[in-house]
């Protein structure tokens, strides 16, 4: 028990690889282009390693720790997890990606999944970080929802109405993406016997969600941060609140990362079922949140 709160070498590691990688994403010296290109990887391979190592530190406990092999895992379902996300960007156009050169459609596809593969961990591991404080800390008690199936029901529906609003009318639905993909996959999650947020909101415990809005909200700040300077970069043009920015993000933008925790969380629990793959738990301490 003597190292239980000893900041363990993966975090050291990370803020040698944030050390590294910040200076190579904006700085962009001559002769190591390969390296800046790919510099967000090593700013949030880096990100995720700090904040496990601080939640061990925190707490004696962490999604890596409680398995290493589950949080594998985080970064292989993350790849499908933001595609979809892309794919629905091709009717928003929300997003743009700036490149330094020319990329082909190979290389497009293999860099952008290996990039894409750090989302859910960062999430989860933030959202983590978060729920180890004391205000966050145990259960957080507030109204309670009644659940029925008739319900679960009907946010499928509305869901798939609000996703079909986003493809056919992109202009004016836009935000309902962050909302649309929760209430179908949490729902499903639920109506399936699978862990769900709408379960822990069914007992009062609004814990899970808040970490879970706070974590992104979080990570989204560091994503427009470290991507302001970058080449490769991505820009917005956003219907309606495309001013104010900080970073290339309107202010009003960063509201949609707190629905995203909640989309992440329902997404990665899907998938984990379909895959197969190992479980886990997130938030450490008294009441886990099951994975």
């Amino acid at each position: 028990m003597a190292d239980v709160y000893r900041f363990p070498m993966r975090g050291y590691i990370g803020l040698v690889l944030i050390a590294v990688g910040w200076p190579l994403a904006w700085v962009r010296p001559d002769g190591v282009r390969y390296l800046w290109e790919n510099a967000f990887l090593f700013l949030w391979i880096g990100y995720i390693l700090v904040v496990d190592a601080y939640n061990w530190k925190r707490r004696g406990t962490s999604l890596f720790s409680r398995s290493p092999k589950a949080f594998v895992c985080m970064f292989l379902l993350s790849i499908p997890g933001w595609w979809l996300f892309e794919f629905l960007n091709l009717f928003l156009q929300n997003w743009h990606y700036l490149y330094n050169r020319p990329v082909g459609s190979l290389e497009y596809a293999v860099r952008s999944s290996i990039h894409f593969s750090i989302v859910i961990p960062a999430v989860l591991s933030t959202a983590e970080l978060w729920g180890s404080f004391h205000r966050l800390a145990g259960s957080v008690r507030w109204r309670m929802l009644t659940v029925t199936n008739r319900k679960l029901v009907v946010f499928i529906l509305a869901g798939m109405v609000m996703l079909v609003s986003v493809i056919a009318f992109p202009r004016y639905c836009f935000p309902l993406v962050w909302l649309s993909l929760y209430l179908i996959f949490d729902s499903l999650n639920m109506l399936l016997g699978a862990p769900s947020l709408l379960r822990y909101l069914e007992a009062g415990n609004w814990r899970p969600v808040l970490s879970l809005a706070l974590g992104a909200l979080t990570c989204g700040f560091f994503w427009e941060m470290w991507n302001f300077y970058s080449l490769p970069k991505w820009v917005y043009t956003i219907p309606f609140v495309d001013v104010l920015h900080i970073f290339e993000m309107p202010v009003l933008g960063y509201l949609g990362y707190l629905p995203f925790g909640l989309e992440v969380y329902a997404l990665y629990i899907l998938l984990i079922d379909i895959s197969g793959l190992k479980r886990t738990s997130f938030c450490g301490g008294e009441g886990y949140v099951q994975l």
